[in-house]
């Protein structure tokens, strides 16, 4: 009986997932919460006001103006990829007030997204920017607004001026499968990078 449970155990040990963390960047209003929302297994933790008055000389509305909220530390949310891989999603704030809370969320972070909305595409800079001073690998992903021009990605790579080992992807931030794609293509960069010194992505 006791060897059963030990073999049992055994089992159950060796297929133990690896968990990985990811960030979900960029401007206000980009598309960060809703893609957690549409991708997580688990419904999504999130830290959303509502804007007010007070914030609109501070928050731009510009292209966004129909955006009545905004999250004020986190989102966070979980995706099994396969047996052997789960991955916790933390999507940031993309005010630059709130910036003060990046270091913490990236603390352990395997990679990254920085969503970006062609129609304010300077917006996603100050994302792209930090994750480069702090060598961690990132994906850009291009969340396709409807109503908004439609670009190549090498159009995107060029005004972003990324290095050409950056990955740009095309996606649809409200279906779950552009979404899980973008998350992929996130694991794979950082895989083709190899290992770094960095702190464990969860307790």
């Amino acid at each position: 009986m006791a060897f059963g449970r030990a073999e049992r155990h055994c089992r159950s040990a060796a297929v133990d997932p690896m968990t990985l963390k990811i960030l979900v960047a960029g401007g206000f209003g980009v598309g960060k919460t809703t893609l957690v929302g549409a991708v997580s297994e688990i419904k999504p933790l999130r830290t959303e006001e509502r804007l007010t008055e007070a914030g609109r000389p501070i928050d731009d509305l510009a292209g966004v103006e129909s955006k009545t909220t905004t999250t004020v530390a986190m989102d966070f949310g979980r995706i099994t990829l396969n047996e052997e891989l789960v991955l916790y999603l933390f999507g940031t704030p993309g005010q630059d007030r709130f910036w003060f809370l990046w270091d913490e969320l990236a603390r352990g972070a395997l990679g990254a997204v920085v969503l970006a909305d062609t129609r304010r595409l300077t917006d996603c800079f100050g994302a792209i920017d930090y994750f480069e001073r702090r060598s961690l690998p990132f994906t850009v992903a291009v969340n396709c607004f409807d109503g908004a021009e439609r670009y190549p990605v090498e159009a995107v790579r060029d005004a972003l001026d990324l290095d050409t080992e950056v990955p740009v992807v095309l996606c649809d931030a409200r279906q779950k499968g552009s979404a899980r794609d973008v998350l992929i293509s996130v694991v794979e960069h950082a895989m083709r990078l190899g290992p770094r010194s960095r702190e464990p992505a969860l307790p």
